[in-house]
Parts: C-alpha cells; sequence; structure tokens
C-alpha cells in the first residue's frame, strides 16, 4: 500500500490532469489504484476533479466518488477551502480527511491523493496544506511548468519542503501551458540542477503539449513506480 501526495506551484499547474494521469498510468499497470481530492470548492455535488480523474481512467464514477469518500469536502463558492466552508457555516476538519484517506488506504493498492492549489494553502484556521503534508509524511509529486514565475514558484516549494523534511517522489514538468520555445527548455534546465541540490534522489517526468485533456496523452515517467 501506498499513498502519493500531488500537490503543484499553484492553482491551474495541472496536477487534476496529471493526477487522472497518473492513475491512468497505474491503473494500465495492473495496479489497484484510486484518487481523492481533499477537497473542492466551486460545484455543488461531486467534485469536479474526480470526474477528470474517472474520465481519464477510462472508468466511470465508482461507489466510493458517490459516497464522498474520494472528496469529503465540496463547496459551492470558489475559494481557498477555509474560506469556501466558513461561508457555509463549517470548517474542514482534519480527522474526517484522516477516516476518507485510511478507508481508501484499505481498499486500494495505491492512493493518489491531490491537494487543493499549492503546500502554503489553508485547509481551515489552524492547518495548513503543508502541515497535513508533514503529520503523514505523504510522498510527494510536484507539478510545476515553464510558465514565467514558475521557477521562483517551483523553488519556494522545494525549500519549504526541504526545510520541513518532506519527502520528495518526483517533480512532473507540464509543457503547458506554451511558452516560447527558450522559456519552456531553460526553465527545465535550470529546475533540474536545483532540483539535484535539494532532492538528488527525486524523479523527473514531463507531461508533453497537448491541446486539451486526453486520455491518450503519455507521460514521460522514466523509473517512476519501479518497485
Amino acid at each position: 500500500m501506498a499513498t502519493y501526495f500531488i500537490t503543484a506551484i499553484d492553482t491551474d499547474a495541472g496536477k487534476t490532469f496529471v493526477t487522472g494521469l497518473l492513475a491512468k498510468y497505474l491503473k494500465d499497470k495492473g495496479q489497484d489504484v484510486i484518487s481523492m481530492k481533499l477537497s473542492q470548492t466551486g460545484c455543488d455535488t461531486v467534485s469536479e476533479d474526480i470526474e477528470v480523474h474517472r474520465r481519464l481512467m477510462g472508468i466511470d464514477l465508482l461507489p466510493e466518488d458517490k459516497a464522498g469518500l474520494t472528496c469529503p469536502y465540496v463547496f459551492k463558492f470558489p475559494a481557498s477551502p477555509h474560506l469556501a466552508a466558513e461561508m457555509e457555516g463549517t470548517q474542514i476538519s482534519e480527522e474526517k480527511l484522516d477516516r476518507s484517506v485510511y478507508e481508501l488506504e484499505q481498499l486500494y493498492q495505491t492512493v493518489l491523493l491531490e491537494g487543493v492549489g499549492g503546500l502554503m494553502v489553508p485547509v481551515n484556521h489552524d492547518l495548513m496544506l503543508v502541515d497535513y503534508v508533514q503529520k503523514h509524511n505523504f510522498k510527494v509529486i510536484l507539478v510545476t511548468s515553464g510558465r514565467l514565475g514558475s521557477i521562483n514558484h517551483t523553488l519556494l516549494t522545494l525549500e519549504v519542503m526541504k526545510s520541513r523534511n518532506i519527502p520528495l517522489y518526483g517533480v512532473i514538468y507540464n509543457h503547458y501551458p506554451v511558452t516560447a520555445p527558450e522559456i519552456t527548455k531553460d526553465s527545465a534546465r535550470v529546475l533540474k540542477r536545483f532540483l539535484r541540490s535539494y532532492f538528488p534522489d527525486a524523479l523527473w517526468g514531463e507531461v508533453p503539449l497537448v491541446e486539451r485533456e486526453e486520455a491518450n496523452t503519455s507521460l514521460q515517467l522514466n523509473g517512476w513506480f519501479v518497485e
């Protein structure tokens, strides 16, 4: 049993797409895998990100999805989860998140746990996402890209993880959004160089440029998930 936490340098970096493709990748290799989302804002019932995961995996919504186990908190207002919860008169419970993760870990060989935004997002008034990840010592998969500002955002994330002794399993470099070829190539080169100094054992993967979220997109994962 293994649980991987998928985070990103910020919102809209592609972590939902990557989580779905990782789930498909492992499913196609014969692993009993499920994806999960800690919280979703901006929708009414079933998490829209979970729906994306299942579509990319080529399957329908699972009983665990319909029961709310794979996304314990769904809020209507599109905001940081702590604010969206407050607007509905509630607060995200760390214990409820723990129960959902634990139940899925008992049912599946691999759990891919997608976060919300970046690591420094508040979950409630007392807990940030980075606190939750550190407490559980999850192996982290960080999604980044070549867009302007990504070098700064990525290195700040790596700095926080290093200072808190959070294990980094790998970095996935998303070729979307499109940037100038010179920037895309240089950003990858710079990030790889700094990655070796922060986490020399971490893996490197890439998402090729795609026009939309296609299930047949092939992640470039050299040496990933090899026991």
